[in-house]
């Protein structure tokens, strides 16, 4: 199955997920993540892309299994950074980062809450 992206409806739902200043302040904090020693896996996907896609499912309820594809990023690739970014403590440290800032606090306060009723 391919993940394409549609253009138009996908960038407005995209900014009003991860607005540009929301995702200034997420990008330094993403752990980085590095090529696997045996080789294969598959080409990196976009980090804001699968950023939108995790903020998508966590803020609506979506199963895993169910992202649209519009947001071009597998249900199981989403589900991996995720899982990732939670034991980072990413979102923790980015609804401090936000209060911080005064940037999105009561969006990154609801992505945080939901995060964490995800993965409790």
């Amino acid at each position: 199955m391919a993940y394409g992206i549609m253009a138009g409806v996908t960038d407005d739902l995209s900014l009003r997920l991860v607005p540009d200043e929301l995702w200034a302040l997420a990008r330094p904090l993403l752990p980085r993540f590095t090529a696997r020693p045996q080789g294969g896996g598959t080409a990196p996907h976009d980090e804001r892309a699968v950023f939108t896609a995790v903020v998508y499912v966590l803020t609506s309820g979506c199963p895993w299994r169910q992202l649209p594809t519009m947001f071009g990023v597998s249900p199981a690739t989403t589900h991996r950074r995720c899982t990732a970014w939670t034991r980072s403590d990413l979102w923790q440290r980015l609804q401090a980062a936000a209060a911080e800032a005064g940037v999105e606090p009561e969006w990154t306060a609801a992505i945080a809450a939901a995060a964490a009723r995800r993965s409790g």
